[in-house]
């Protein structure tokens, strides 16, 4: 059940990862090739992606002892749930963006599943 939920985090992981590394390396061009987008949001949205590598550390770091860091999980995922949430925001007002934000915002609106199944492993742990 813990490695489970390991590789789950780990897999989970690599969404905010890729949304890192896209983000810092093309900034807007990602979404405007042409250019013509001010420069404070390309900073911007830069800014935002290096938060996208945070919180890939921070699941890295729980990943080893998972059933020891509930709480820092917890925080994560509730970051990871207000995303998702402000992702779907923008695709029922503004429109639907890219397939892999769709994605993302599903599995950022899923994530609250982690928080049950680590409350599993914790008490599995505990009860040793």
């Amino acid at each position: 059940m813990k490695l489970g939920l390991q590789i789950g985090l780990g897999i989970l992981s690599l969404v905010p990862l890729l949304f890192a590394v896209l983000g810092v390396a093309t900034g807007a061009s990602y979404f405007m090739p042409d250019g013509g987008y001010p420069a404070a949001l390309d900073n911007q949205l830069r800014y935002l992606s290096a938060i996208y590598a945070l919180v890939t550390f921070l699941l890295w770091w729980v990943i080893p002892n998972v059933e020891k860091h509930g709480t820092v999980l917890m925080l994560i995922c509730a970051a990871l749930f207000i995303g998702g949430l402000s992702r779907l925001i923008s695709h029922l007002t503004v429109g639907p963006g890219l397939e892999m934000q769709f994605a993302g915002m599903i599995a950022e609106l899923a994530s609250p599943v982690f928080l049950i199944w680590h409350r599993a492993v914790a008490r599995k742990a505990a009860a040793a």
